[in-house]
């Protein structure tokens, strides 16, 4: 069996489980990781695999998976993509996923190649939830419920704004699909507190929510992987009203995002050029084996 061979953009929280995940799986070869630092302070744990700045300095890229901040996955993806190499990502806006879903697929398509995008676990493994249980109730509302914990988005989005040295972004349900943010900062040192308070508010990963901003002398202090989802569907099979489904799901945060990623690498070399979402792509493609003997062991 040809192995495939992935590189790793970004290793950050996401890029490190992303590593473990690929070491994991046996029909991956880590091609290589890239850091915007390359070599320099090339972690321990990264002594045996190629570290460089750049992707074309890695042989025989199949596909690349994107663990950089999801303000910065389009230009990575355009780049890669254009250079004939298979991409991944977890980007977790959602409101902007169908606009870069659009964007990428011309390129992809351009370029013979496959982009997977917004392939974490919400946007990612919880979408496809979703919308089995949208067929399983045609009629009916779905709400998602997160946490309480830690989002990984919304804290690298805070430690982005000017005056923050370090960040963590809780999230609390508040219930029905609603959620309140809770954001603990360290300042840089010369920063009013509620100068950057109010620009984290501003910011569009927490302007549409209820927000509250702490000042703490140690976020490592609070620091906690842990996150979790539930989502609820109360709707109609048929003509059958008051069908109530359930799933719930309490995780290590990235662990989770890396291991999906992982899958949608797989995943990407099974589909025709272009760009796709999760629930775009046939479960079974997610999964390691021949077809035939995931058919009789999970049907």
């Amino acid at each position: 069996m040809k192995k495939i061979k992935a590189a790793v953009v970004g290793y950050g929280n996401i890029g490190k489980y992303v590593v473990e995940a690929l070491e994991a799986a046996p029909d991956f070869d880590l091609a290589g990781v890239v850091r915007r630092r390359g070599e320099e302070n090339k972690p321990a744990e990264l002594a045996s695999c190629a570290v460089v700045k750049e992707i074309e300095d890695l042989e025989g890229v199949d596909v690349a998976i994107l663990a950089t901040p999801t303000r910065m996955v389009k230009a990575y993806a355009e780049k890669i993509l254009s250079l004939g190499i298979h991409t991944v990502d977890s980007f977790d806006m959602h409101t902007q996923i169908l606009a870069l879903r659009r964007s990428l697929d011309e390129i992809a398509k351009a370029n013979g190649v496959v982009s997977v995008v917004a392939a974490g676990w919400d946007p990612g493994s919880d979408s496809v939830v979703r919308a089995l249980l949208q067929a399983m109730a045609p009629k009916g509302i779905t709400y998602t419920n997160f946490g309480p914990g830690m989002s990984m988005g919304h804290t690298v989005a805070v430690k982005a704004v000017d005056g923050v040295k370090a960040a963590l972004s809780m999230t609390i349900p508040v219930g029905t699909g609603m959620h309140r943010r809770m954001v603990y900062i360290e300042l840089k040192d010369g920063y009013e507190f509620e100068e950057v308070a109010a620009a984290v508010k501003a910011d569009d990963y927490f302007a549409h929510d209820e927000t509250y901003v702490c000042q703490v002398p140690s976020v490592d202090d609070l620091l906690d992987y842990g996150h979790g989802v539930n989502l609820v569907r109360k709707g109609v099979s048929g003509k059958t009203q008051n069908q109530l489904f359930e799933f719930d799901m309490k995780i290590n945060n990235p662990a989770l995002t890396g291991q999906v990623l992982v899958c949608a690498a797989r995943a990407a070399l099974r589909q025709r050029p272009g760009c796709y979402t999760l629930v775009e792509l046939p479960v079974i493609d997610l999964l390691y084996g021949e077809r035939e003997d995931l058919i009789a062991r999970l049907v």
